[in-house]
């Protein structure tokens, strides 16, 4: 008999194997969701002859799956939602300036691993400036956009909120963290240093969603790293060059330092930057923390009501039974004669 059957089972327990299985299946859902939307957007780019909009409209067609993947499980579980909800993107008026403190600490991140480079000399830098460059800088800005969304969505998101309700936020955060480096080592053939920075970069982002129970610190720091290091300096993102446009840059020099082909998320020095992005996340988010991630109390228990002492009762029922005394008010001034008496003679 399964557990969920058995009356002796905690309910504790039934609601853990509840939330393994959605995570289990939410991330089934996401894995199936990357694939079938690969597919479909090369079909129609092929069909229409949008090669270089295949990868943006992969990346919404996911989004889309995902949404709709998500909110039918809240649908089963009897916790209907909205697709904004389920996907972390949760609607606040601190949404905008999240987004923007993510962005800057992913820029500052990514200037903070490359100044080095910049200051040994180890940038070759090359413009590539021919008809249609900014129609393909646009394009990839929305596709590095929703690439990202995407990737958080999926590591960040509904799965890992699931996962948290298992195995607590400190479990989740390594767990998906290990997740995450282990599809950069099949899509992206990540080096031993490249899995460690996957690592780092996990953990990162998923501090970023505990701090503020929401995604969008998380996708503006995301998105900030990868369109500043690909497309502003040109810089191989996870071994790859797609994004680099206008910009393209050789680096040369230590690998500890460079990454090499892989890109400066290879390199050692990397980490350094990445944590001191952590300590920069902790601080900057205390106000949200506080705001999005305390559980409000809610009271419980049984009313308590003291009853008084025998002796105050009688005295109160004594002084009940008494008729209450008459008080004679007096003047606080002597009488004198009223504007209608007649005078005395």
């Amino acid at each position: 008999m399964s557990s969920l059957s058995d009356p002796t089972t905690p309910p504790r327990r039934a609601g853990r194997t509840l939330q393994l299985a959605r995570f289990a299946t939410a991330f089934a859902w996401s894995v199936s969701s990357r694939v079938l939307s690969a597919s479909s957007a090369r079909g129609i780019t092929n069909r229409f002859n949008m090669d270089a909009w295949q990868p943006l409209l992969s990346a919404l067609f996911l989004l889309f799956l995902l949404a709709v993947g998500f909110r039918f499980l809240e649908i089963i579980a009897r916790r209907p939602a909205s697709s904004r909800s389920v996907l972390g993107l949760p609607q606040r008026s601190t949404s905008g300036r999240e987004w923007l403190i993510g962005a800057a600490l992913g820029w500052g991140m990514v200037i903070l691993a490359v100044m080095p480079m910049v200051l040994a000399g180890g940038l070759h830098i090359s413009f590539w400036t021919e008809p249609g460059t900014m129609r393909l800088i646009a394009i990839n800005l929305l596709t590095i956009a929703a690439q990202t969304l995407a990737v958080e969505v999926i590591f960040r998101g509904y799965a890992f909120r699931c996962l948290i309700e298992v195995i607590g936020p400190v479990g989740a955060t390594l767990g998906m963290s290990i997740i995450f480096a282990f599809a950069q080592v099949l899509i992206n053939g990540a080096t031993s240093t490249g899995i460690f920075i996957a690592v780092l970069m996990g953990i990162l982002f998923s501090v970023a969603w505990l701090r503020t129970h929401a995604l969008w610190l998380a996708w503006g720091m995301h998105f900030a790293w990868t369109a500043s290091m690909g497309m502003l300096f040109g810089l191989p993102v996870s071994g790859k060059i797609d994004s680099s446009v206008l910009v393209q840059t050789i680096a040369s020099g230590r690998r500890w330092l460079t990454g090499g082909d892989y890109g400066p998320e290879g390199a050692r020095f990397t980490a350094l930057a990445l944590l001191a992005g952590l300590i920069v996340l902790v601080r900057v988010t205390r106000e949200y923390a506080w705001n999005y991630t305390h559980t409000p109390i809610v009271a419980g228990g049984y009313a308590m009501e003291a009853q008084p002492p025998a002796a105050h009762v009688a005295m109160e029922q004594s002084q009940q039974s008494q008729p209450p005394a008459l008080v004679q008010i007096l003047p606080s001034a002597p009488q004198g004669r009223s504007a209608g008496d007649p005078p005395e003679v």
